[in-house]
């Protein structure tokens, strides 16, 4: 069951990575500058900012199975959209769209599972479910490569039309819809609040280190942490948010959600450091850089069928303890990379990486839901997925920043080796906090 689901996540995570190689070729067809194309992932992201929190309660008004299948249609229409715009303007609106089927799916995906799934077989579940998430973004800068040097651009997005009727007709012939279902009244107020928040953060992180963009990145942060103060406010006195912040009481939930965030910082960073690291300072083509790459993605399957007996022989806070040194050193090696290393010793490494980093989000993932009652889990699961996008999308911002930062510190005008061995450092650091937090005993 979970390999259905993992099916629909696949064509997700995949599609939000594979853009970004496509983007010199659409903005030669639509006449648009490289710089101005960006703002066709920035959409998207948005929308998965936005859209995010509203997926529990959708689970609970209309059902959990619906909503997916619903969420997988949106997301192959937005994408039919995609590959027929015209122009950019057309572009940027179909994406936005699309990213409201895609911010449906993980949460809700998690959601089926939780509740079809035994807990003493959730461990092997959510390491099936975590693969997409992790072999998505590492196969789109190859496969972006190739269809970009054989096809057209927009056979990208037309691709997600067959493994989008998969994933429908998958999930509507093996899951059941289960759950009751809650009429609680939709939280109008706190989703503004919470879509101006996330909205505004996201956008301003974006920007903040674009030339000419630091005042309106300044705004944009500025609002959103107005909005957000105003959020938390409202949350103290819903009875139903939109978010849900007393989960956080929670500790399974809380240690997961800290956690896993801080390390996704580090997973969001590397996809977008390593390639740029081989292009720019190794001389290696695009095709061949997303062949270092793909060593992330062998790691992480190759963990699939280690997880729950580590799990089960260590326990989860030994493991995760371990794990959470091991895992940023592991990817900390990657800024001592040089030309002189053979590359089949730093594809090993990478493996390591994926290897480990897949370990910590399957433990990370399997903890998180394991004291929230039942009829809070469309709350926690979109609560979840909304933390999980932010890290994601900060370790970006936090990777660009660290590059760029050493650059100018540097007085230089491009990245050398250095910048990126200094990049790479210092987002390990982030990912090392994870093992301040003291575990409680019940997850030993």
């Amino acid at each position: 069951m979970a390999r259905n689901i993992a099916c629909a996540l696949f064509m997700q995570n995949l599609d939000a990575t594979v853009l970004a190689t496509a983007l010199p070729a659409m903005a030669r067809d639509f006449h648009a500058s490289v710089t101005d194309m960006s703002v066709a992932l920035t959409a998207y992201l948005l929308g998965l900012a936005i859209f995010i929190p509203i997926s529990g309660t959708l689970a609970d008004r209309l059902g959990a199975k619906t909503v997916f299948l619903g969420a997988i249609a949106i997301f192959v229409s937005g994408s039919m959209a995609c590959g027929l715009a015209p122009n950019l303007p057309a572009m940027v609106a179909a994406r936005f769209f699309q990213a409201l089927g895609g911010a449906m799916m993980m949460p809700i995906g998690r959601l089926v599972l939780l509740r079809l799934v035994a807990k003493s077989d959730m461990v092997s579940a959510m390491s099936w479910l975590l693969m997409p998430a992790m072999i998505g973004p590492i196969l789109g800068p190859p496969v972006g490569g190739f269809i970009i040097t054989y096809l057209d651009w927009r056979w990208i997005f037309w691709l997600n039309v067959p493994m989008g009727a998969l994933g429908m007709i998958l999930v509507a012939r093996f899951i059941d819809d289960v759950g009751e279902r809650a009429r609680r009244p939709f939280d109008l107020l706190g989703f503004l609040w919470s879509g101006v928040a996330l909205g505004c953060l996201m956008a301003g992180f974006e920007l903040v280190l674009r030339p000419g963009s630091g005042r309106l990145a300044g705004l944009l942060l500025a609002v959103g942490a107005a909005a957000a103060a105003l959020y938390l406010a409202h949350a103290r006195r819903t009875k139903h948010p939109i978010l849900d912040i007393t989960l956080m009481r929670i500790g399974a939930f809380r240690i997961s959600l800290l956690g896993g965030s801080l390390t996704r910082i580090t997973q969001g960073a590397q996809p977008f450091l390593l390639p740029l690291m081989m292009q720019l300072a190794f001389g290696l083509s695009a095709a061949g850089s997303g062949l270092i790459t793909l060593g992330l993605g062998l790691g992480a399957f190759a963990m699939k069928g280690l997880a729950h007996r580590v799990l089960r022989r260590f326990g989860f806070r030994t493991s995760l303890i371990a794990v959470g040194l091991l895992a940023p050193a592991a990817y900390a090696v990657c800024g001592l990379f040089s030309p002189r290393w053979p590359m089949i010793l730093i594809f090993a490494v990478v493996v390591v990486c994926g290897f480990l980093m897949s370990f910590q989000f399957t433990a990370y993932n399997t903890i998180a839901y394991d004291e929230v009652e039942p009829d809070r889990l469309s709350a926690a699961t979109s609560f979840y997925s909304t933390f999980q996008q932010l890290g994601l999308s900060l370790g970006v911002c936090a990777g660009a920043a660290a590059l760029q930062v050493s650059i100018l510190m540097g007085g230089r005008s491009a990245p050398v080796l250095a910048d990126f061995a200094h990049a790479f450092w210092a987002v390990n650091l982030v990912s090392l906090t994870v093992i301040l937090p003291r575990f409680s005993g019940h997850l030993c």
